[in-house]
């Protein structure tokens, strides 16, 4: 699902898994004047490399230059972007929700049309996982509104390139 906000940017960054890449890598965005607003990173099939999904905003004029020096980085293999492709685009989250036996019911058939999983369940409180595009768990966040969300945690996006394209 291509991202329509001109200001937000998915990027894909292919490093050696050695410590420090993450800071020089996040320092080129920061001098850049780009927020980090979500980072997903993980070790690659063989462990010597690892993945980093980058979420940013910022000046889209100042992205092609930020590519071109994360790519200079001695530890990079590559960076794409991923911002208006067709990529696969998921992320995670857990939801706390604040509800006692008598609003459990509709909460649980907001989560079920969602297709969240229930993870934990209290007689005051349930946790709820999805999984799914950005939108999806906003969507998700909106609903459940109604009750008081006591925590929630998100994974960020995760991307891969379909067909034979590369992340």
């Amino acid at each position: 699902m291509p991202n329509t906000d001109k200001n937000m940017h998915t990027l894909s960054v292919y490093v050696s898994n050695k410590p420090g890449v993450l800071a020089r890598v996040a320092q080129v965005f920061a001098r850049r004047g780009f927020n980090i607003e979500s980072l997903v990173v993980s070790p690659a099939i063989d462990g010597h490399f690892s993945r980093m999904t980058i979420s940013c905003s910022g000046d889209p004029e100042g992205l092609d230059q930020i590519i071109k020096q994360v790519s200079k980085l001695i530890d990079v293999l590559h960076c794409v972007d991923h911002t208006f492709d067709e990529s696969v685009v998921k992320e995670m989250g857990l939801i706390k929700i604040a509800v006692d036996s008598e609003g459990r019911s509709d909460a649980l058939q907001i989560a079920e049309h969602f297709g969240c999983k229930t993870v934990d369940l209290t007689p005051e409180s349930m946790i709820v996982q999805i999984v799914g595009d950005p939108a999806k768990i906003d969507a998700f966040e909106q609903m459940i509104a109604k009750y008081r969300i006591i925590e929630l945690v998100r994974t960020g996006k995760v991307v891969m390139s379909r067909g034979q394209e590369t992340t």
